[in-house]
């Protein structure tokens, strides 16, 4: 483990960040695990998917 992390997480523990941080974090968190699972278990409609553009031929 780097210093740098040692120190971060001294100064969190002397310093935790607030509720309403966390509460944000945990959010975030749970917001993205949602998008995973809905693109896993269901995927996407069609208007929400990107058209692949044909690669051009090199030469």
């Amino acid at each position: 483990m780097n210093w740098r992390w040692l120190w971060r997480a001294s100064i969190w523990a002397r310093r935790p960040p607030s509720e309403r941080r966390v509460k944000l974090v945990v959010g975030l968190i749970v917001v993205c695990i949602a998008i995973a699972l809905i693109e896993y278990y269901i995927g996407w409609p069609d208007w929400a998917k990107m058209e692949r553009t044909p690669r051009l031929p090199r030469y």
